[in-house]
């Protein structure tokens, strides 16, 4: 009978596990483990020791969830897993160093696992703590809590971001477009060649208002710890009006600039906004006549809309419209926005979509010669900076050029300051190359990198050839271009061809050639 009773009490546990096991969940989604490796010793170590201690918080996450008491061992391995994780922590930056030389493929996959597992181990000390002291608090819970906290700023106005904004913004950054090369392997935006204007605000001091610009309002270069170097903020006002030195643009130009916001939320009003004028007039209008405006919604809901408005000839124009763009998500990572007027066309993108193209949106050749920006509708919490304005003539089909001249040279591909980290947004470039080498299997091409003057001639000419190199990397891993076709070479800062003394001249001179051999 005392058998009968305890095999009874076996077969019902038995039941309950097989029914309550598989829904013996953590209070948050669990992240998904890399299913491959870099192939970087390093990398990969420091990845599956980082996964393994977070399975390991996350199981107790999952007993604290269903309200499981967690005993006297399990606290003793949530004690050494607070230690071993921030050991593995402190880490992380030898483990980037390690990236150097590496294919531009190879860095980004490995800089995206790097974040991933980043963020595993964020989970895991925190989660850990909580489990400690008592207070792990449900998911539900937390962001009604995170919800109650209002966007702050201190009083240098660097951008910081409250609970659940800041978990928003380092979900995105951990997974930047710069660590996804590939999937700008379709952007067909083009830079032009020729610079005309230039200002990532590194000869302005931190406080001033940039000396390249003007402006009937107010505004000043900040830095930050959440975005290196110096970034202009733009205060928004009514009729308030930012003018760099651009007096005359030609019918063929380009215009791209990065973005860095602070302290949006899901209150942010819906027509928050950053807007772009091209006009006939340097005064704080939008123009006398004639003018073109393209307003970028920072709004944080699925709502945004980027409103496409022309004004000519005092008769207001034949375009006001509102395209639908749920860029939200974007904005908050540092979203690089780039322009192109191709004569009467006018198109846009955000990082790698293009949302707007609209071919006769300048109604007027020649009349609209100057750049003006804008921002409205943000409370005093919320604040919008640029950095890496760059207007430059061109932006036409290279390929044409290259098949009929045998060479051409471009200031377009972008890499990180002192590394041969191409920048995606630079492989509209790389793309149009893949694109003449597919249609003629006989062409080679030489690639040659320059840099500008600032460090040492070595490290420059160094540099050089990397970022050659990884180009050329681009081209065999991205668009499957056979390495025999290409060759790589790098002149460092020998062969200038503008002023190395002027932001200008420096962009002009990092530069890129492809010849044909």
């Amino acid at each position: 009978m005392r058998k009968s009773f305890i095999l009874k009490q076996i077969t019902l546990t038995s039941i309950i596990i097989c029914f309550v096991a598989p829904n013996l969940e953590a209070q948050t989604k669990k992240l998904k483990r890399p299913k491959s490796k870099v192939g970087i010793n390093s990398v990969d170590r420091f990845v599956k020791e980082s996964f393994d201690l977070y399975d390991k918080v996350y199981k107790y996450d999952a007993y604290a969830a269903t309200g499981t008491p967690l005993e006297d061992e399990d606290l003793d391995v949530l004690e050494d897993a607070i230690e071993e994780i921030t050991v593995l922590s402190e880490s992380a930056p030898d483990i980037l160093s390690d990236l150097d030389g590496k294919g531009a493929v190879k860095q980004a996959k490995a800089t995206l696992q790097i974040n991933r597992a980043k963020k595993a181990l964020k989970y895991s000390i925190k989660t850990a703590k909580e489990l400690l002291l008592g207070q792990r608090q449900s998911q539900e819970e937390e962001e009604e809590e995170e919800e109650e906290t209002a966007p702050q700023t201190d009083s240098n106005k660097e951008p910081k971001q409250q609970p659940q904004e800041t978990q928003e913004n380092e979900e995105i950054e951990n997974l930047n477009v710069s660590d996804q090369l590939e999937i700008y392997s379709k952007y067909d935006f083009v830079p032009g060649d020729q610079v005309l204007f230039f200002d990532d605000f590194s000869q302005d001091f931190v406080g001033d208002f940039p000396s390249k610009w003007n402006t009937n309002g107010s505004g000043e270069v900040i830095r930050t710890n959440k975005a290196k170097g110096n970034w202009f903020e733009m205060i928004h006002g009514n009729s308030i009006f930012y003018i760099p030195d651009v007096n005359q643009l030609p019918e063929d130009y380009t215009i791209e600039f990065d973005v860095l916001t602070s302290g949006l939320s899901k209150h942010t009003s819906m027509f928050a906004a950053l807007t772009v004028v091209i006009s006939d007039s340097d005064n704080f209008v939008n123009g006398k006549e004639h003018y073109a405006k393209i307003s970028i919604p920072i709004v944080q809901n699925s709502n945004g809309k980027i409103n496409c408005h022309n004004y000519f000839n005092r008769s207001g124009g034949d375009i006001n419209s509102y395209i639908k763009a749920d860029i939200s998500k974007e904005v908050l990572n540092q979203p690089h926005i780039a322009i192109s007027v191709t004569k009467k066309r006018l198109r846009l993108w955000v990082n790698e979509t293009k949302h707007v193209d609209i071919p006769r949106f300048i109604e007027e050749l020649n009349v609209l010669n100057y750049l003006k920006f804008s921002v409205s509708s943000l409370k005093d919490v919320e604040h919008v900076f640029i950095k890496n304005l760059k207007v430059a003539e061109g932006g036409v089909d290279l390929r044409r050029k290259l098949l009929s001249e045998g060479k051409i040279s471009t200031n377009g591909i972008l890499f990180d300051s002192g590394s041969s980290n191409i920048q995606p947004q630079s492989l509209g470039i790389v793309r149009q190359i893949s694109q003449v080498l597919m249609q003629d299997e006989t062409i080679k091409l030489k690639i040659i990198g320059h840099t500008d003057a600032d460090g040492p001639d070595d490290t420059n000419l160094k540099l050089s050839k990397d970022r050659a190199h990884a180009v050329k990397d681009a081209l065999v891993s991205i668009y499957k271009i056979s390495s025999e076709r290409l060759t790589t070479d790098g002149k460092g800062e020998t062969q200038p061809v503008d002023d190395n003394n002027t932001a200008d001249g420096k962009a002009q001179n990092r530069r890129v050639e492809f010849i044909k051999i």
